[in-house]
């Protein structure tokens, strides 16, 4: 595609992601843009067929930030229905037994009172409502493929993805050249393991001197209960069994509204036994009498997965560079001690908003480095709650899950006070050989509890143009067979949620790698786990992957 036949458009900001952090920072530019009555433009671009589509969250929802942002949510009909109204944490010991940790033994992390029960897709649809009314361009179906650069290396706003590219990479007839998006700033906010924030945070070297960002998978369905097992706000969390031994991760099963339970499970990607599949632990969980008796009797309706980026305060990259920032899990302003990240996504757009605004108030023409984020950041709640958090995660990396449960119980008593750990190990590199580790034998569904990614994936409404390239991309396509295979027993095959990764063996050839890439449900682990860091997620073409409903 020649850059003179493209089109181009011209933004004062350009917003990449209609998730919370994104459509966050566009209601604050324009909020603050009506208070100073100056005019503003302001475009988000949206991979998924709809705001919303590609959001997954488990959610239960602090409204610290959305207080802020539009105080009169309530009047508004902010998705906001149903508050918490008992929060519980069992210790599963075996597929059996449990035990419910007593309250002074939880971190005050982990309490829920004053929040709500939400659906993250629902909230950011209402947010897209607001930003609209306010007179942001949200433009869904857009995937941003590349980054525009200025002549100095500066971000000038981003090219988006052509439409209608067949497998060999020549026009259909359905042929429409993506168009570039030009701002005078550009915010990123992808989510986790965003593949142009990944290109940002490289390019300008914004970790240099951190912990690597780490990261869990999180797999969640949707359920419809009988009314006679309906509870309203009641939050369950657990931890233990069924990864206990093998790797970190914990489940939760949240009561909604409309009959419904959200049931999930987090499995960290620091795990070392490459036969783990944290798709069939997630299964396997349902099957523990603390979940079970929730769902027996309901029907599945929804599923979906999505990595998180869960490092915190240790592994945040400097988020400003010339031309832009990075804002929400595309940065890592997860608070993974709360298991939240709504309220820290919403509330670094806002100050990101604050930031670029303050510099085109006073006539700036863009493409500048816009130190003044920072500081933001470091004077706000952000900080202090990320930097009070900071232990969570290496502590449970380092000392496990029982030990360092402990630790970050003194240490939230203490605010945080405790000395700082630091987990400076990838995840990828963590994956150990397949001979050093135990296979692991996974039971196989019932298909009343349980079920195969066949069927999970049909649930996310999952879809993508067969014709078009591939958007997981292999540096090498020897290393699956040659040297995954091998060492690993090709571990893509197990962490994948969607099938995405066949090994296939065929009697008379030998096996081939093939690559299912309609099935993927956008989230990102094979980008971030794959040992050999030979897999590249990319974006496809603009309204492809999952659709969630309600998620």
């Amino acid at each position: 595609m020649l850059d003179a036949e493209r089109e181009y458009m011209e933004f004062d900001v350009v917003i990449i992601g209609a998730g919370a952090a994104g459509l966050s920072a566009a209601c604050r530019l324009m909020q603050q843009a009506s208070e100073a009555g100056t005019e503003l433009s302001v475009c988000v671009l949206e991979k998924g067929a709809e705001t919303g589509a590609h959001i997954l969250s488990g959610a239960v929802f602090e409204p610290r930030a959305l207080d802020e942002l539009f105080p009169d949510w309530e009047a508004r009909q902010a998705p906001l229905t149903i508050p918490v109204s008992s929060d519980d944490i069992f210790l599963l010991r075996d597929e059996q037994d449990a035990t419910r940790l007593p309250h002074i033994a939880v971190p005050r992390t982990m309490l829920n009172d004053g929040n709500y029960v939400i659906s993250a897709g629902n909230l950011c649809r209402w947010l897209a409502e607001q930003a609209e009314s306010l007179g942001v361009d949200i433009f869904p179906g857009f995937a941003a493929q590349e980054l525009l650069l200025g002549e100095n290396g500066e971000v000038q706003g981003v090219l988006t993805g052509d439409m209608g590219v067949n497998q060999a990479g020549e026009p259909r007839e359905t042929y429409m050249p993506g168009m570039g998006i030009r701002g005078k700033y550009t915010l990123f906010a992808e989510g986790a393991r965003g593949h142009l924030g990944k290109q940002v945070i490289s390019r300008y070297a914004l970790d240099a001197g951190k912990d690597p960002q780490h990261y869990a998978l999180g797999i969640k369905e949707l359920w419809d209960i009988p009314a006679e097992h309906h509870q309203p706000g009641r939050v369950i969390h657990t931890t233990g069994w069924p990864t206990e031994g093998h790797a970190h991760g914990g489940g939760f099963l949240y009561h909604g509204d409309n009959q419904q339970v959200m049931v999930g499970f987090f499995v960290d990607l620091d795990y070392e036994n490459p036969w783990v599949s944290p798709f069939d632990e997630m299964q396997r969980l349902k099957h523990h009498p603390v979940i079970s008796k929730h769902l027996r009797g309901g029907t599945r309706v929804a599923y979906g997965a999505r990595a998180v980026t869960k490092g915190g305060y240790n592994c945040l990259p400097d988020m400003a560079f010339p031309g832009g920032l990075l804002i929400g899990c595309d940065a890592g302003t997860l608070n993974f001690a709360k298991i939240k990240g709504l309220h820290t996504a919403m509330k670094s757009g806002m100050l990101a908003a604050e930031s670029v605004f303050d510099a085109l108030s006073k006539g700036d023409s863009g493409g500048r480095t816009l130190e003044g984020y920072k500081t933001r950041v470091e004077q706000s709640w952000l900080h202090e709650e990320l930097y009070t958090a900071r232990n969570f995660g290496p502590a449970i990396h380092r000392l496990g899950t029982v030990l360092g449960g402990a630790f970050n119980t003194l240490d939230q008593a203490l605010n945080g006070r405790l000395p700082t750990l630091h987990d400076r190990t990838p995840d990828y590199a963590r994956l150990q050989r397949q001979v050093r580790c135990e296979p692991i034998d996974y039971p196989k569904p019932d298909g009343i509890l349980s079920f195969d990614r066949t069927s999970s994936v049909y649930l996310s409404n999952t879809n993508h143009d067969e014709d078009q390239p591939c958007h997981l991309k292999l540096t090498d396509p020897s290393i699956p067979i040659q040297v995954n295979m091998p060492e690993y027993a090709e571990p893509a095959v197990r962490y994948c949620p969607a099938g995405v990764y066949e090994v296939v063996e065929d009697s008379e050839d030998a096996p081939r790698f093939q690559i299912n890439f309609q099935n993927c449900v956008h989230c990102k682990t094979c980008d971030i786990k794959d040992p050999a860091q030979n897999i590249t997620w990319v974006a496809p073409e603009g309204g492809g992957g999952p659709n969630y409903p309600n998620m």
